[in-house]
């Protein structure tokens, strides 16, 4: 447990591990404010399953941020070790250093997978009160409000500790949402799709039914 706090207010693990988690952060809450906008364009009627499909997108990239910075910290940390054993002309495996190094990493990786999952269930929530206090359009708009909440509060923490205006870095973060939503209204939607799909196939099916027309005699 002393390790581990000892770990955590270390700069160094503190700043990568931030750095993750509101990268990733924000991944995840513009991943679904996508979700949520393309799910209602389409056509889905139930916001359990918009609320399932989001789910399904979390566990994708809180897996992919656990996995990745695993993988990337394990190789960084390597080099570096294989750095200080060089110019220390030492073997540091099953050291103090090394464990440290391994534990650290492990605070990354979590801090990477934490970050896609806070910010793909907190906007999921009011689906889950869809027909209860939402209309399915209600559920959609107060989940792109929770989600732009979401990127100004990464926003407004980044601009505080890099002593900026903690307002307008959380307005910038922000935008972003507002910014993924209205494009998702120039996406074509499932429902267009399968139609002109069904025109063209039924068009097609038409001039196939056409009767035959032999040639007049010459």
């Amino acid at each position: 447990m002393d390790s581990l706090r000892s770990l955590l207010e270390d700069d160094e693990v503190r700043s990568i591990s931030r750095r993750y988690l509101i990268s990733n952060g924000f991944d995840g809450t513009l991943t679904c404010i996508g979700v949520v906008v393309g799910a209602y364009l389409s056509g889905v009627s139930d916001g359990i399953t918009v609320f399932m499909i989001g789910i399904g997108a979390g566990v994708g990239l809180g897996t992919s941020g656990v996995w990745s910075v695993w993988e990337i910290e394990r190789a960084e940390k390597q080099a570096e070790q294989l750095r200080i054993e060089r110019s220390m002309l030492t073997d540091l495996d099953g050291t103090m250093v090394e464990q440290r190094r391994r534990s650290a990493r492990a605070i990354n990786a979590v801090a990477s997978g934490i970050g896609p999952l806070i910010g793909i269930i907190l906007p999921l929530l009011p689906f889950l009160a869809h027909d209860v206090l939402f209309s399915l359009l209600e559920a959609t708009l107060v989940s792109i409000g929770i989600g732009v909440t979401v990127l100004f509060g990464f926003g407004a923490y980044l601009g505080s500790i890099s002593k900026q205006n903690w307002i307008v870095a959380g307005i910038r973060m922000g935008l972003a949402g507002i910014v993924v939503a209205v494009l998702n209204l120039f996406v074509p939607s499932w429902s267009d799709l399968s139609g002109e799909s069904s025109g063209t196939s039924l068009r097609a099916g038409r001039r196939r039914r056409q009767p035959f027309s032999p040639r007049d005699p010459a």
